[in-house]
């Protein structure tokens, strides 16, 4: 199996924009995962 060549150009920049901008929002959804698992509490919920 292999890769295509990198792309050149306009179209590859906004796929590399587009990339960057889901891999950050997927980091995000994990971290927000990891922290309610780890204390068993959402963002919205208080602690008392």
């Amino acid at each position: 199996m292999s890769r295509k060549p990198k792309a050149t150009g306009k179209g590859a920049e906004d796929r590399e924009a587009r990339l960057k901008a889901a891999l950050k929002a997927n980091l995000g959804r994990r971290k927000a995962q990891a922290n309610v698992r780890g204390t068993g509490k959402t963002k919205n919920e208080k602690a008392g």
